[in-house]
């Protein structure tokens, strides 16, 4: 799970990278992990570990992760290697989403590129290098297979290069490839192509300090509508305060949130959202050596969510025997939940849901 963190110079990109890696740092049962200077591994927010732990008084707690990649700033003629273009694509290529953070303050003090604020045009630009990128790498793709698709001997070429031409034409549109409507083989297709336009985009509203608690932002908000209007997400959060917040013990943090109305981090809400794009979710196992939530695309079904474990509890699974947290909890534990007939056995089709809390079976 890799999220490339992107956005014009001075939107406030490397004030939140800050206060991600700060938030890993701070983060006690999972060890914030340093994989380059612009690589943060945090852990996933999730209430429910602590509860399991308390329970079971579990000697390690281990959530799930998200990593971070702080991407080179971004300007425009990145496509035709402008400024650190290159160095961006190349990084970008190998993250799963995209948050992009644009800004939505107004300071007298911090220059904008293009001299004055509009976050749709700052998104737009962004936007538009990547479909470039991506137009001149489907023409590429396009002349590697020109001579194989010719005369439709090789029907599989055939079919590829009438679908590189479609998508050619569409990125031409100015269109992301995310948008182009495909079936299934078609989907392959665009997968292999690893295009930069097609990977799925939270964006991140950067708002002033003075701006926290209010309702009405009319740059925050146009970000939220451009988003809406492409099927995606927007978090509003100040990366300032951010990192300000990501620095300070619990109870200041606590104190700070409750003065602005806060319920959440805005760097949680961007942790579980960031989660949730890449159709994840979270299965726990728990008791006295270790409480730990394991990461499963939706729709893993019980023996594959298993390996995730070990190989060996894919290939020897037996059963689940699976209760839902909330359950757990109720009846004290596995045991009680058992005496109560709530622990369910689950054999090789069952499809995990988040929240449950397994014991696998199994034999090698």
């Amino acid at each position: 799970m890799k999220l490339g963190v992107v956005g014009l110079p001075n939107v406030g990109k490397s004030t939140l990278f800050n206060a991600i890696t700060q938030a890993g740092a701070e983060a006690a049962n999972y060890p914030f992990c340093t994989i380059e200077p612009n690589v943060g591994v945090v852990a996933v927010p999730d209430e429910r570990l602590d509860k399991l732990a308390a329970l079971y008084a579990s000697k390690k707690v281990t959530p799930a992760v998200v990593e971070f990649v702080d991407i080179a700033g971004l300007v425009k003629g990145a496509s035709r290697g402008e400024g650190l273009g290159n160095k961006f694509l190349s990084h970008i290529r190998e993250v799963d989403a995209i948050v992009h953070v644009v800004r939505c303050f107004e300071d007298a003090n911090v220059t904008h590129v293009e001299n004055s604020v509009d976050p749709v045009r700052d998104i737009q630009a962004i936007n538009l290098e990547l479909i470039l990128a991506d137009l001149e790498a489907v023409e590429k793709r396009k002349d590697r297979i020109r001579n194989a698709a010719r005369g439709g001997a090789d029907k599989g070429a055939a079919a590829e290069f009438a679908f590189l031409e479609r998508l050619g034409k569409h990125l031409e549109g100015e269109q992301p490839a995310a948008s182009l409507p495909v079936n299934e083989e078609e989907k392959a297709l665009l997968e292999n192509l690893f295009l930069l336009s097609s990977k799925p985009v939270i964006y991140c509203a950067n708002i002033a300090e003075n701006d926290l608690g209010k309702a009405d932002l009319p740059l925050a908000n146009a970000v939220k509508t451009y988003a809406a209007a492409h099927g995606a997400e927007t978090i509003v959060i100040c990366a300032k305060t951010e990192a300000e917040l990501a620095e300070m013990d619990a109870e200041d943090r606590a104190m700070f949130m409750e003065e602005f109305g806060l319920k959440e981090s805005g760097l949680n809400r961007l942790i579980k959202a960031s989660y949730s794009l890449l159709g994840l979710i979270s299965y726990l196992t728990a008791g006295e050596k270790e409480t730990r939530a394991w990461t499963i695309v939706k729709g893993t079904k019980a023996p594959q969510a298993a390996g995730k474990i070990h190989t060996d509890f894919e290939k020897g699974f037996i059963r689940a025997e699976v209760v839902d947290y909330e359950t757990l909890l109720e009846c004290g534990g596995l045991a009680g939940a058992r005496e109560k007939g709530k622990v369910r056995s689950e054999g090789k089709d069952y499809v995990m849901k988040d929240g449950d809390v397994v014991l696998f079976r199994f034999n090698v």
